[in-house]
């Protein structure tokens, strides 16, 4: 496993409590040794784990970290073996990923994206859906990895479909978590109690698993620390925003959305969580 930080360590532990034998990689020994305490192994460097592991997990910040660190740190181009799999838990680029594919399986490594759908606090739980691309045979080959990680997952194409599976369901996510700052704005406006509109909300036609995630985090201004930032959320929106253009797919709502997110991030809140969104909501609302 390398990059162990709010996901990765999870998925760490979670492959350590089904059995797995885990080696672990940062470049933060403070995030290494946590997981080392609790049974994984430390890698002395990142081209000693090629040699010695079936599979190499990756979660990490970027398609281009991802790229760096198979290249230049794990070295997988001059010293990784035929029949080494790849797995890219992180959220790439999909056009990005699926090159990256092509490169190694010319060397005989597999990769597979397998991104997740869920919060750093639902990976606590194992409460996650994988959504994977690559070769079937290879994911049938990773289905017990997959299986101690997550509840399910799916099998969705070709390399990159991962990817672009988890920018569909991030969409979705964010347009959710907006729509929920929005009514809890126009609510306080109007005089309403929050935290008593957002528990009617839950029982309401209108409930989405964003009001379990970060409704109290809203009502509260809970934005640190964070259950996930919303540098990462930014970052995933600009992805999709990517992923329109070059299919010449109109995507309205999600383009507003990513100027609400630049104007949270231009003040300095980019380590928060994302429910700050409420914040500009309530600063365009004078609240």
């Amino acid at each position: 496993m390398v990059g162990v930080g709010l996901m990765g360590s999870s998925l760490a532990r979670h492959l350590l409590s089904a059995g797995f034998s885990v080696t672990v990689h940062d470049t933060d020994p403070a995030k290494v040794e946590a997981i080392v305490k609790d049974g994984a192994r430390k890698a002395a460097s990142p081209e000693e784990i090629p040699p010695q592991a079936d599979v190499i997990m990756l979660s990490l910040p970027n398609s281009h970290i991802v790229n760096e660190v198979v290249k230049d740190s794990l070295k997988l181009f001059d010293t990784g073996r035929r029949g080494l799999i790849v797995i890219d838990a992180s959220t790439p680029d999909p056009e990005m990923s699926a090159e990256l594919a092509a490169q190694l399986r010319q060397k005989g490594i597999e990769m597979l994206d397998a991104t997740i759908s869920g919060t750093s606090e639902m990976f606590v739980e194992k409460d996650v859906i994988l959504m994977v691309g690559g070769n079937e045979q290879v994911f049938r080959e990773c289905e017990p990895i997959f299986s101690a990680m997550s509840k399910e997952a799916f099998f969705m194409g070709k390399n990159g479909a991962g990817a672009v599976t988890k920018l569909v369901a991030n969409l979705v996510l964010t347009l959710n978590r907006m729509a929920l700052a929005e009514g809890l704005t126009l609510a306080k406006k109007a005089g309403l109690d929050r935290l008593q509109t957002l528990e009617v909300l839950k029982k309401s036609a209108a409930y989405s698993k964003a009001m379990d995630q970060k409704g109290y985090r809203m009502v509260k201004k809970q934005f640190l620390p964070p259950a996930s930032r919303l540098a990462s959320s930014y970052k995933d929106a600009r992805l999709i925003l990517a992923l329109g253009a070059r299919l010449d797919c109109p995507l309205p709502l999600i383009s507003f959305t990513v100027q609400a997110m630049a104007s949270e991030v231009s003040k300095g809140r980019k380590e928060w969580d994302p429910a700050t969104v409420i914040s500009f909501y309530d600063e365009l609302a004078n609240l």
